[in-house]
């Protein structure tokens, strides 16, 4: 191990892979990224059953930005609604809607919209806004009225100020470590092979399995001080709140790291050479953060590309990261994310190591 890290830091180009791209990649996505929205699930909590509450969501629902997809009856069950992401907002009409818009007073409508996105509640927030006005240039110009009837109020879960660096910063800190601990692992076997140096371990006393140990905890010690770094500057430097437990926060990083050290390590005992290693890691690293909900909603992609995210690990670890940094989730509520990243990590060090041996002898 200790040599696995005399090799890495005295390496120019191995130097580089673990310094410049998690600068570049921070700068460029905690500032620059932005996304777009395509569907909009909602519920509709209607306490009115009036006329011009139906004509107001008439509009929702003949808006091709919005699908309803539940009716509230009851306001307690707006909460498991938003909590388990069933809807991404719910509008609500009061009892008196109608009723204030006919005696010509305002009358008000609240959205509550689910903030751990802010990026796509504020979109969806900029299409309420135009279907209420809408709505009220209709009721405005019927009624010979000339102020806006209807009052929107919105209030946002989990991001009240809807800042797009808090859903976006999270999610940095498994992009990064993926990038970097790939990158550390893709290249440790192939340089031992470049160099000429991986004879030298066939006649060592160690066998392929502690070989493979020697091999897999540094880039597990720099994957948690990779991760360790970015969430504090999330914390102190982005602003972003940390409501979970940071035990619950590092068990998913540790569970997370286990499976790309494996991948990682696989890469490295095919290839023959470090430019293998680094084109091989690559083949993997963007599809793996394409298709882990970073960048794009899992739920918008085909049935069958949903299905192919199951063994992507990074899928599982943006839930923990943003469970733990904007909700607060317990260790019990991410165990369904825990498992299967345990078990991805198993499964890849288990075949990474038959390859080694295989590729060793």
């Amino acid at each position: 191990m200790i040599k696995e890290f005399l090799s890495l830091l005295k390496d120019k180009k191995s130097r580089v892979v673990v310094v410049v791209p998690p600068l570049i990649q921070l700068i460029v996505f905690g500032y620059a990224a932005t996304f777009d929205l395509s569907r909009v699930p909602f519920a509709v909590y209607n306490e009115d059953g009036g006329a011009a509450a139906q004509d107001l969501l008439a509009g929702f629902r003949g808006s091709r930005n919005f699908s309803q997809s539940a009716v509230v009856t009851h306001e307690e069950e707006i909460r498991p609604l938003i909590d388990n992401k069933e809807v991404l907002m719910v509008v609500h009409v009061g009892p008196t809607f109608s009723r204030d818009l006919l005696s010509g007073g305002p009358a008000s409508l609240q959205v509550i919209i689910d903030g751990r996105n802010s990026n796509t509640a504020m979109l969806a927030l900029n299409y309420v806004n135009s279907i209420v006005g809408n709505f009220n240039s209709g009721w405005a110009k019927r009624r010979g009225l000339s102020g806006p009837p209807a009052r929107l109020v919105a209030r946002a879960w989990f991001n009240p100020n809807l800042e797009s660096r808090w859903f976006i910063v999270p999610g940095i800190v498994g992009l990064l470590t993926l990038v970097v601990t790939m990158l550390v692992t893709a290249l440790s076997v192939a340089r031992e092979r470049e160099q000429g140096t991986f004879d030298q371990l066939l006649v060592t006393p160690f066998r392929p399995v502690e070989i493979l140990m020697g091999k897999a905890l540094p880039g597990f010690i720099i994957g948690t001080l990779e991760a360790t770094v970015i969430t504090l500057m999330a914390v102190f430097w982005f602003k972003v709140p940390l409501l979970g437990s940071i035990i619950t926060l590092y068990a998913g990083v540790a569970l997370f790291l286990l499976s790309a050290i494996g991948v990682g390590l696989m890469i490295s005992s095919l290839a023959v050479t470090q430019q293998q290693g680094l084109l091989g890691a690559f083949l993997f690293l963007v599809p793996a953060i394409i298709l882990s909900g970073f960048t794009t909603p899992i739920a918008n992609m085909p049935q069958l590309i949903q299905d192919i995210t199951l063994f992507n690990p990074m899928r599982y670890f943006m839930v923990v990261l943003r469970g733990v940094f904007l909700e607060g989730s317990s260790f019990r509520l991410l165990l369904g994310q825990f498992w299967p990243m345990a078990a991805i990590g198993i499964v890849n060090l288990a075949l990474a190591g038959w390859l080694f041996r295989h590729r060793m002898y």
